[in-house]
């Protein structure tokens, strides 16, 4: 997937652990472990902030985009 989440760099930079970030967010530790894991299909904007808030950082911080190695023909 293109779009990579950092919240583990993040977390780890403020030495920070899953089960305070997510009370402090309003998330259960499991969708943290599937934000943090790549498995998110989508988040919400509400959420995100929340997490930007927590973190005092950018949304930029969090997600990342990455060139996609696959090309049409392999799709």
């Amino acid at each position: 997937m293109p779009i990579v989440v950092r919240l583990d760099v993040e977390l780890a930079r403020r030495k920070m652990s899953v089960g305070e970030f997510a009370e402090r967010v309003g998330l259960t530790p499991a969708n943290v472990a599937v934000l943090k894991n790549g498995r998110a299909k989508a988040v919400r904007f509400s959420t995100l902030e929340a997490m930007c808030r927590v973190l005092g950082c950018q949304p930029g911080d969090l997600l990342e985009w990455v060139e996609d190695d696959t090309t049409e023909e392999d799709r």
